[in-house]
């Protein structure tokens, strides 16, 4: 049997994404988000925060950088994966994120474009590298619906292209 490490979770960041190279020239955006969770203490219902960072490598960190602002909601796939290091003599290890697949969902600042990122892993590796991914516009909808039930687009002229603000890709 193979293992599983997969997650999916939508939230909101809590900063504004941080991109950087590393020395080898591979961007490298990082950012967190924040999952509520609904539990029960007693006879009220309270929203617990829980708080995750993500890492996005390649052409996608550097396109999608600018929209990954503070109080933006997203959907994020991915999978998780530990960074171990000594520090002062003390081992150390951080769980992070590593996003495949990211959703703009609106709300929040910068609600600018909304679409979904789809990144495809050709290279593997922890570094992330070779990474090729399309953008499609999908909506302010988490949902992913397959051909048969989407509707057709309506026509559009050249100059309509579908989208309120300029996309760089």
């Amino acid at each position: 049997m193979a293992d599983i490490n997969h997650v999916t979770l939508i939230g909101r960041l809590t900063r504004d994404a941080e991109l950087r190279y590393t020395a080898g020239g591979q961007a490298v955006c990082k950012f967190s988000i924040a999952v509520n969770r609904r539990r029960k203490n007693g006879d009220q219902w309270e929203d617990e925060a829980n708080f995750f960072d993500i890492v996005l490598w390649g052409r996608q960190g550097e396109s999608l950088n600018q929209y990954l602002v503070k109080g933006k909601m997203i959907g994020v796939e991915g999978e998780l994966r530990q960074d171990r290091w000594q520090q002062d003599g003390q081992n150390r290890s951080k769980v992070e994120i590593v996003a495949s697949n990211l959703q703009l969902l609106g709300g929040g600042a910068g609600s600018g474009a909304s679409g979904n990122w789809q990144a495809g892993n050709s290279g593997g590796g922890s570094a992330g590298g070779g990474n090729s991914g399309s953008w499609s516009g999908t909506g302010n909808s988490a949902q992913t619906h397959s051909p048969a039930e989407q509707e057709a687009p309506p026509a559009r002229s050249a100059a309509d292209d579908g989208f309120t603000d300029d996309i760089p890709f």
